[in-house]
């Protein structure tokens, strides 16, 4: 296989180390910062582990596009009530099917764009703040 094919692979584990920790370490700002540093550090380490260091840059991209994604999921998730268990249990599930789809050709390249758009797409969905009383009130 060509070293376009190994890149997409890095890029697709990276983006699935990212949304596993974004699900893991999920609940403050400074956690999902934390994961976003780790998994480029675990996707640079994929990359190196499967190839040379253009496969190291598509996993540290992939891990970064991955957490970036996945925290608007995961912040949503828990704002409305989920439980932090339940929401890293699924994440951690979705991780392992993303890593699962990276082996096909191309798809590594394919999650790399989707997962990014659809945490935009969720960004744009979210309501706005209500609010409330104020609005009713006389000045």
């Amino acid at each position: 296989m060509g070293s376009w094919y190994w890149i997409g692979v890095c890029a697709g584990l990276g983006v699935a180390v990212g949304v596993l920790l974004a699900g893991l370490l999920a609940g403050t700002r400074i956690a999902l910062t934390a994961a976003l540093l780790l998994a480029v550090g675990i996707g640079v380490a994929v990359g190196f582990g499967l190839g040379e260091w253009d496969e190291a840059i598509g996993g540290g991209v992939g891990g970064a596009l991955g957490a970036i994604g996945a925290a608007q999921l995961v912040m949503g998730t828990l704002r409305r009530g989920g439980a932090r268990f339940g929401v890293a249990v699924f994440v951690g599930l979705a991780a392992l099917v993303i890593a699962a789809i990276a082996w096909i050709p191309l798809a590594g390249y394919l999650e790399v764009a989707l997962v990014p758009a659809l945490g935009a797409r969720l960004r744009g969905r979210a309501p706005e703040r209500y609010a409330g009383l104020r609005s009713l009130a006389k000045d």
